[in-house]
């Protein structure tokens, strides 16, 4: 591969064509654009910075191998995104404690019902807790979802991919995609009412 310089202005596309033709360089600045938010994402996964950098490299590695692969049918960070969901969870699967990890789990139909009854709470939160705190609860709650539940609500309301972003990284239908967003943000919203534990402003109200 030769390595060209590359300007801050071309679009994935180019850079993903320029790479596939053996352009080091190229493939250097996709990485650059998007490691940071790949770590991020695996590491909400993984909730574990040292497993996080080794499904970064791994990422990356496999995204390289397989670049002929692309076939730009979706966006090149969809698709860096769909390789690092499932190094993550190839990594939460082999930890004995990991009771279900899979994204092939039934959604929608035969779920549990989505309607729950939500306590409000009293006060508003942001008088009682610094942002700092906030982050954290928030960031707390959402570990604790159920894996296929945590994966679709990070990408799509923290990573803010579409719906249709979403069911092709994940290899979902857009039914699964919304009924699972439905679920997290239900299940979320109620473990942070339990947090509060007292009624007022809703702060999450987006949830």
């Amino acid at each position: 591969m030769e390595t060209t310089e590359i300007s801050v202005d071309i679009d994935d596309s180019i850079l993903v064509e320029r790479a596939q033709a053996g352009d080091y360089g190229a493939f250097n600045e996709l990485v650059s654009r998007h490691d940071r938010k790949i770590y991020r994402l695996a590491k909400r996964i993984v909730e574990s910075a040292e497993d996080a950098e080794d499904v970064l490299q791994d990422t990356f590695l496999k995204a390289f191998e397989h670049l002929d692969n692309f076939q730009g049918n979706s966006k090149f960070y969809t698709w860096l995104v769909r390789i690092a969901v499932n190094e993550s969870l190839m990594k939460l699967r082999k930890r004995k404690t990991s009771r279900t990890v899979s994204l092939d789990e039934p959604a929608g139909n035969g779920e549990d019902p989505v309607v729950r009854e939500i306590a409000v709470w009293d006060g508003d939160p942001e008088q009682r807790y610094s942002q700092e705190e906030l982050r954290a609860l928030l960031d707390g709650a959402i570990q604790e979802l159920k894996p296929s539940f945590r994966t679709v609500f990070l990408l799509r309301d923290v990573e803010e991919l579409s719906t249709e972003e979403t069911a092709s990284a994940l290899n979902l239908s857009i039914p699964a995609v919304k009924s699972r967003l439905l679920r997290a943000r239900l299940d979320l919203r109620e473990r942070l009412t339990r947090l509060f534990k007292k009624k007022g402003d809703d702060l999450f109200a987006y949830l």
